[in-house]
């Protein structure tokens, strides 16, 4: 691939491998004047993951192909001075898709060459791409729509046929994960030191980010304004109730991202028949995000679909997610008198252990 190519593409082994090769050490390249451009466009990539989308938009389409190339190694090293985990998936998520919208367009052979670059074999077929079972089941692994699954997919003599824009988004999924994996990066502190500055308004646009998708959590745990479903669900497996892996996900998933720490979502399941703890703390962990991705819980429509959603009461009627349900009951109980004032039958029955921060409610027979 020529530097045209491999600017389009920097995630590429050749393209680190071009600019390795490269006259230019990297301390001249992170403080010299020449390359103020191409530090420029790395903190431009950030900003724009973080919000949620790079572009070629804010410093001109006509971005120089050597700038844009240095740019994501660059980028790469101020992800890494930052190291946070909500930076690293976003941004890794950002340069993947903006790498979609480039592979979708792509010439055939082309894509075949950046699959073998992360040792997926395919070859061109009448109607897109045939793939081998194994390498489609290793690329879709990330991807939870049931479509992605292999038994919705013909397979044939051990090859799977998919459209080019299937195999742009198992190529997009390869390079998220590329990604994710390698960062953070073991920087110097004197190459942070010299992108302070850049640093420091890329700090300051997460953390504006982060308030808006209250990644941080939702304050204060409040048991009493979980969803119904969570409630019935956190009931069960209190009580003693094998969960079904859905129910387990579903229940999961919501206490990590309303801020409870995995060992405190794995005693949620010690009392429950078939108990590992070494295993329960692996599959916590992993929707945690251990492995690079954390998972938001099932939305409404989904957890009906499983059989999951009970006792639907006025809230639910209008929102679509567990989650929207929890902030909006919060929002709600927040504009109530103080608690104090409020009469004992009305009171939030949930509350958290001072000690170990697990839920501990008083929801019995209200399944």
């Amino acid at each position: 691939m020529d530097e045209a190519r491999l600017s389009e593409y920097p995630f590429l082994t050749k393209a680190a491998e071009y600019v390795a090769g490269m006259d230019s050490t990297i301390d001249e390249i992170l403080v010299s004047r020449g390359y103020d451009t191409a530090r420029s466009r790395a903190k431009s990539r950030l900003i724009q993951a973080i919000k949620g989308e790079i572009t070629k938009e804010d410093l001109g389409l006509n971005i120089p192909e050597l700038i844009e190339l240095l740019s994501y190694p660059i980028a790469r090293i101020l992800v890494s001075c930052i190291d946070d985990a909500f930076l690293v998936r976003r941004y890794a998520l950002a340069e993947a898709k903006f790498a979609n919208s480039k592979l979708e367009k792509e010439d055939d052979n082309i894509l075949t060459e950046i699959g073998r670059d992360f040792n997926i074999n395919a070859s061109i077929a009448e109607k897109g791409f045939k793939i081998h079972f194994t390498d489609y089941i290793r690329g879709a692994a990330g991807m939870r729509a049931l479509k992605w699954k292999l038994v919705n997919r013909r397979l044939e003599s051990g090859y799977v046929n998919i459209t080019r824009e299937q195999y742009a988004r198992l190529l997009q999924e390869a390079i998220r994960a590329r990604i994710i994996k390698a960062l953070p990066l073991d920087v110097p502190d004197m190459f942070c030191q010299a992108m302070a500055d850049d640093i420091k308004e890329i700090r300051t646009c997460l953390e504006e980010i982060k308030k808006e998708f209250d990644e941080e959590g939702f304050g204060e745990v409040e048991p009493g304004d979980f969803p119904p479903c969570i409630v019935h669900l956190l009931s069960s497996a209190q009580g003693g109730v094998n969960l079904a892996h859905s129910a387990r996900f579903a229940l999961t998933s919501f206490l990590l991202n309303i801020g409870l720490s995995v060992d405190q979502v794995v005693q949620m399941f010690n009392v429950s028949p078939d108990f590992n703890e070494e295993m329960t703390h692996y599959q916590v962990d992993h929707i945690a995000g251990s492995t690079g991705t954390s998972y938001k819980p099932p939305s409404c429509t989904t957890m009906i679909t499983y059989g999951n959603c009970y006792n639907k009461d006025e809230i639910c009627r209008n929102i679509g997610h567990p989650l929207s349900y929890y902030r909006k009951k919060k929002k709600i109980q927040q504009e109530k008198p103080a608690e104090s004032a409020m009469p004992e039958s009305t009171k939030p029955e949930g509350t958290i252990d001072g000690n170990s921060g697990v839920k501990k409610l008083d929801i019995k027979n209200k399944r």
